[in-house]
């Protein structure tokens, strides 16, 4: 894969799999912006990437985020090849949950921060791509929970809805875009050690459930570096014949049956 000359935009990129991504693209030689909301996380981007890098504090589900991050992204590396939405979250804390209890500000805010926010930077991009008539690569930020639920310890419905959603999404728009060229894909993790799966990396039930749910090289969490392989796949350029496609790495999540204590 030649990442030569190459730029690509990361929403959530100052952090967890954003932040990995942002740095094996650099590593590939590709040029980045990545953009992210909390002050702690913009600080360490900025230690960890290189001098050539440009950090965005902005938050996702604002429109003008990803349009500032567009500019400065065209501005200092001229055609920009690609965009890695990884932006995202929980939304226990906003009251998702099991259906039975969920508050209808928690399902609104789960889908803004996870689906509002990704056809917002989805939607700027493909503007882009469509105004200098140029390919490009989307790739999307999905969830093995989309499609495959664990309802003893992962139970939040709106979550669910709002990942699966990504894929519909996605492969919609990679459908009507295909004869400009755009490419859209999604990767759906299952449990990685992220800072929003805090509460799961803390439970020692959840842990040894994940032994037997995503058995795969010992029954571990997955680490950030575990999905560069695939967004290196899909965000490059030589994969300009992949489209609309859905790849879970997961450790085997999806096809495990999973034991409780």
């Amino acid at each position: 894969m030649d990442f030569s000359n190459t730029s690509y935009i990361i929403m959530g990129g100052t952090s967890g799999m954003g932040l990995a991504a942002a740095l094996a693209l650099e590593k590939q030689g590709a040029r980045v912006v990545v953009v992210g909301r909390a002050d702690e996380q913009i600080h360490l981007a900025k230690e960890k990437l290189s001098s050539l890098a440009v950090v965005v504090a902005g938050d996702a589900t604002n429109p003008e985020t990803i349009e500032s991050a567009i500019e400065k992204a065209h501005e200092k590396f001229g055609a920009i090849t690609g965009l890695f939405h990884v932006a995202g979250g929980s939304g226990r804390k906003f009251g998702d949950g099991p259906l039975h209890e969920m508050t209808l500000d928690g399902w609104n805010k789960t889908f803004e921060i996870n689906l509002t926010a990704m056809m917002l930077s989805n939607r700027a991009m493909v503007n882009y791509f469509l105004a200098h008539q140029q390919p490009g690569m989307i790739l999307n930020m999905g969830s093995v929970l989309g499609f495959s639920p664990s309802p003893k310890y992962f139970v939040t419905h709106a979550y669910a809805a709002a990942k699966a959603a990504v894929v519909g999404f996605s492969t919609s728009i990679a459908s009507y875009y295909a004869s400009h060229s755009i490419c859209v894909n999604v990767i759906a993790p299952s449990l990685f050690e992220t800072p929003m799966a805090q509460r799961a990396m803390e439970d020692e039930k959840i842990q040894h459930f994940l032994k037997s749910k995503q058995p795969l090289d010992g029954g571990r969490p997955g680490q950030p570096e575990d999905i560069l392989n695939a967004v290196l796949m899909f965000l490059s350029p030589d994969s300009k014949f992949i489209t609309g496609q859905v790849l879970a790495i997961d450790g085997g999540w999806a096809i495990s049956e999973g034991q409780y204590q």
